[in-house]
């Protein structure tokens, strides 16, 4: 596995399988560092936008972090939303609506106590209907799994 944590930039990758891990980062558990240790053994390249050291005080950061996020999920071979119960992610929400128009792989999972759970489900049932949403980290990573085979 090749980890590429915002604000990092890798060259020479194109011609590997990458998955982005979008979802949940502010207010809520760092779920970005199980799955990290779960596919550590893969060949992928994950691209991870929670960074170890966010600056809070940097007014160009969160412009910088935006755009490394937009250029990344447009490289990432397959994308994996997590939407935990702590927060509702509205970005995750903008951009799991955003690729869910696309043919791009997604592995979409939600908490069981996720705020806006019924609205994920119906949502991406009627778009994507092949998805198979789950409930749990684990699962995600079954379904991650089977994807890379």
């Amino acid at each position: 596995m090749i980890n590429v944590e915002a604000p990092n930039r890798v060259t020479g990758i194109a011609d590997k399988r990458s998955i982005f891990l979008a979802g949940g980062i502010m207010g809520c558990p760092d779920w970005h560092t199980e799955a990290m240790k779960a596919l550590e053994t893969t060949d992928l390249v994950v691209f991870n936008p929670r960074r170890r050291n966010f600056p809070m005080n940097d007014p160009n950061a969160s412009y910088q972090q935006i755009l490394w996020e937009h250029e990344h999920l447009r490289q990432a071979t397959a994308i994996w939303f997590w939407f935990p119960k702590e927060t509702l992610c509205p970005i995750a929400l903008y951009e799991l609506g955003a690729w869910s128009m696309t043919t791009k792989p997604l592995f979409v999972g939600v908490h069981p106590e996720y705020q806006r759970r019924v609205d994920v489900e119906i949502q991406t049932k009627l778009v994507r209907p092949e998805l198979a949403i789950c409930y749990s980290i684990p699962e995600l990573l079954n379904q991650v799994g089977n994807w890379l085979g």
